[in-house]
């Protein structure tokens, strides 16, 4: 019984993870066009760098003015391909329309940061 209860938490704790595309194309081409400095990560369901990577993110938000961040299933082939992404947890930096920064399997929030006030 032990065994089933903890694998139902592990199983709910990973799932609990926000983990949902919110990539839009149209969104992406404002943003860009608004003049912010956006954030697109990939992820999978399973990966444990990728909630990692996006608890940091979901942070940024809060901690960067003129920060627009969108994550997208590395699975979904328009979007990876868009980007030219093949793993999860790729962490990409667009300003000005152009990709100023490239990472994967980044999850410490001091590099995160400093990537990020690099690009502003």
């Amino acid at each position: 019984m032990k065994k089933i209860f903890i694998l139902f938490f592990c199983i709910f704790a990973f799932n609990a993870n926000a983990k949902e595309t919110t990539f839009d194309k149209t969104l992406f081409d404002k943003a860009q066009s608004d003049g912010k400095i956006v954030v697109v990560s990939s992820w999978v369901k399973y990966c444990t760098s990728c909630a990692s990577q996006m608890k940091v993110l979901d942070k940024v938000k809060n901690d960067f003015n003129n920060i627009e961040y969108f994550k997208f299933d590395v699975r979904n082939k328009e979007i990876a391909d868009l980007f030219n992404v093949q793993y999860q947890t790729t962490l990409l930096i667009f300003k000005n329309n152009k990709e100023v920064y490239r990472s994967i399997g980044e999850t410490t929030k001091d590099l995160i940061y400093e990537a990020i006030n690099s690009s502003i």
